[in-house]
């Protein structure tokens, strides 16, 4: 009886909303942000509910119901929620701002997107958790789905209460931080809810959890009620000073730098931005987090530096992960960025172009570089979208540019059937180098399946020898011969499968899903055709409805070995042949709603003529919601016989630290055997107003003997005026 009493109600609950406008009032009316919602506005507005669930299940309506309501005034986009919980606790695991990780998805959190252009191309990310804790960010589209990054910062406020077992939540959106289509009148919203008690997401659109729940193409539209034909200019100015003290032990030498930065963001329009920055300081960011590389190319990390985050979209997917023309840290890698600008946003609402440009001083091993990127993306239907860029780098000297240059131009079109199953992507590139010529294309096409529990996909692409993009990354086109101390470039062809099937218990009491088969499959010819490495992984699990899993997985590695290869890094490399060799690994999950959360696996395998032993594992202890505690090691065994053993070993700790939402402070450690290093850094964060920071940065490096190298101290203060 119960049972049915709910169907009906969930069945009256969703045919009244169905029945109910999806619209974004204009009211002359404030708040107060504090979390209570105690103006009478709130009890005039419709609210809107009826979220669905989409973890631990996929099925049906959610069981603790969410409602929100929202308006404007023409300065604010004004949004309330309230979270029915069963009871008043609390549970947290971060206070840190943009904190994905932790103060989203390991914590209780109301989070916010809106695609402002209805474009399904990008989106605003808003989230607050029960602590206060803010996250902003932009959703973005990538080559087969989208995105997201929370380098993107604005100005806003959120705040939270609880009442009995009500979760509230409070937000006020400034509009003139957004960019809007004028003409539409319409924005489109998804609203989602995070409660880690239970392991539970619920989500305002039914969505297949083989979907993200960021997936712009499942946003709800909202009509805007009097939407400003124009809204006020955005003029944020930052300006910030850096005091710098470094001190390298083994050179014995010294230097204190007083360092003046300046940042300025401006709407031109409602929708195009303009980001200018000079003299950056990038002393804040987080350090890299170091890996063991044991394979024959170098390894991708991640862009932190604000300037190159913001619209990254798109400047980051004018290529595939491991050939783009465009890696934004090839930019001041090697001597200091002077200046920076970029322009980003719509000049139409179905039109986006990016303008990037930057340069870099000379020092005494590198000239002066100027780097431009120019890109222009068109929504041809709703089905496809073209992308054409060009990518330049050049250098000069003062003004003049020199005869020293390498250019990428190139063509993407990106394809999503109306059934949201279907997706695919073809890229065509070539690059203009100074000195080289002929067999500089790079082409690729790829077509990709996905509906609940399957997923398939397939690709092919051609890298010739002189398809050179000095401000991308492509590591496979540059073979390092160990013996020999040189590097080969030569073009590949690349074909690449991938396969997934899951199976969803429908009434499953202990187990949420069983993923019977992920596999993938990459292929490598060389430019004779000749085969040159066949790489395939296969994975299966068994993932609890804690969210703990046990898994298992194969890999196996054919490599016709050109050049010699020395893994250890002793002198003594493996030389060219072919090598056929299988490896396992074996694997626990902890579940995520604990104070004590950790991962362990063991590997054992052939590797090239000898044999791999891995370890690994990871603890996470919280110390909820003022600290987290975060260490993890793994050990590397390599026994390639007579060429010698060696064991590489890595290490990291992080601890985080929570005085409030406002004020925290990072440490991390890290060690690594292969790199010979042992670094510290630890940073101190304060936010004494919106967006406007004080940071402490400590650095220590110490060589594999623990003797010291070098040790710095760096003071920052940043204040962000707001015109």
């Amino acid at each position: 009886m119960k049972t049915f009493l709910f169907a009906s109600l969930c069945f009256v609950s969703v045919f009244l909303n169905a029945q109910k406008k999806l619209e974004i009032q204009f009211l002359e009316q404030s708040i107060s942000v504090d979390g209570k919602l105690d103006e009478t506005i709130w009890e005039s507005l419709p609210g809107y509910s009826n979220f669905y669930n989409y973890l631990p299940t996929d099925k049906g309506l959610a069981k603790n119901q969410t409602e929100f309501k929202l308006f404007h005034n023409g300065e604010f986009l004004f949004v309330s929620a309230v979270y029915q919980d069963t009871t008043s606790t609390v549970q947290l695991s971060s206070l840190k701002r943009d904190d994905i990780g932790n103060t989203v998805a390991e914590s209780e959190t109301f989070v916010f997107i809106m695609d402002t252009q209805l474009q399904q191309q990008s989106a605003y990310y808003f989230a607050v958790n029960m602590g206060g804790a803010q996250v902003d960010g932009l959703v973005e589209r990538i080559n087969d789905g989208f995105s997201l990054s929370s380098n993107w910062n604005t100005v806003w406020k959120a705040a939270t209460s609880v009442e009995g077992t009500r979760k509230q939540y409070e937000l006020a959106i400034p509009l003139k931080n957004l960019s809007f289509n004028q003409n539409n009148n319409a924005i489109a919203l998804q609203v989602y809810v995070r409660d880690i008690k239970n392991n539970s997401w619920t989500i305002f659109t039914d969505l297949s959890r083989n979907y993200r729940l960021f997936d712009l193409r499942f946003a709800q539209a909202f009509a805007i009620d009097n939407l400003p034909k124009t809204t006020a200019a955005r003029f944020a100015v930052t300006p910030s000073m850096t005091v710098n003290h470094q001190e390298d032990v083994v050179e014995d030498s010294r230097e204190t730098t007083f360092i003046p930065s300046l940042d300025v963001q401006y709407n031109l329009s409602s929708s195009l931005q303009l980001h200018a920055t000079v003299n950056p300081d990038l002393s804040q960011i987080d350090v890299d987090q170091q890996e063991t590389n044991l394979t024959r190319f170098s390894i991708f990390f991640p862009e932190q530096r604000n300037f190159f985050l913001e619209n990254a979209d798109l400047f980051s997917n004018l290529g595939q992960a491991d050939v783009n023309p465009f890696y934004s840290r090839r930019i001041g890698a090697t001597s200091d960025m002077q200046f920076g600008l970029k322009l980003s946003g719509n000049v139409t609402p179905k039109t986006r172009i990016g303008l990037l440009n930057a340069q870099t001083e000379a020092d005494e091993d590198n000239a002066a570089q100027n780097y431009g990127v120019l890109v222009g993306e068109q929504q041809l239907s709703q089905r496809f979208v073209a992308t054409g860029f060009l990518v330049n780098r050049q250098a000069t000297d003062g003004f003049a540019f020199q005869k020293d240059y390498n250019r990428v131009t190139g063509l993407n079109l990106n394809y999503k059937s109306l059934n949201r199953k279907w997706t695919g992507v073809a890229n065509v590139a070539s690059s203009f180098t100074s000195g080289e010529s002929g067999e500089n294309l790079f082409f690729n096409t790829g077509l990709f399946y996905n509906v609940r529990g399957t997923a398939l996909g397939a690709s092919v692409r051609q890298v010739q020898r002189n398809y050179l993009a000095e401000v991308g990354f492509t590591p496979r086109l540059f073979n390092f011969d160990a013996e020999a101390d040189v590097t080969i470039r030569e073009g590949y062809t690349q074909t690449s499968f991938e396969g997934v099937l899951t199976k969803f218990p429908e009434n499953g009491k202990n187990i949420n899903a069983y993923r019977y088969f992920f596999g993938t499959n990459d292929t490598f010819w060389d430019e004779d055709g000749k085969l040159q490495q066949s790489s395939s992984f296969y994975n299966t699990a068994l993932i609890f409805n804690s969210f703990s899993a046990v898994y298992m997985n194969l890999y196996h590695d054919y490599v016709n070995l050109k050049y010699s290869f020395d893994p250890l890094n002793n002198g003594n490399p493996l030389q060219p042949d072919d090598y056929s060799y299988f490896r396992a690994r074996f694997g626990y999950n902890s579940e995520r709603n604990t104070q004590l959360v950790y991962n362990t696996f063991a590997q054992y395998g052939q590797f090239y003529n000898g044999w791999n032993t891995t370890f690994g594992a990871t603890i996470n202890y919280r110390l909820l919601p003022y600290a987290n505690l975060l260490m993890s090691y793994q050990l590397d065994d390599l026994d390639l016989g007579e060429l010698g053993k060696r064991t590489f070993h890595l290490a990291r700790f992080t601890g985080e630290v929570f005085f409030n939402n406002r004020l925290n402070w990072t440490t991390f450690v890290q060690y690594s055997s292969q790199n010979e290093n042992l670094n510290i850094n630890s940073r101190l964060q304060w936010e004494y107003k919106p967006l406007s920071f004080v940071y402490v940065v400590v650095t220590d490096n110490y060589n594999e003997q623990f003797a010291r190298n070098n040790w710095g101290v760096a003071v920052k203060v940043n204040h962000r005026f707001d015109f």
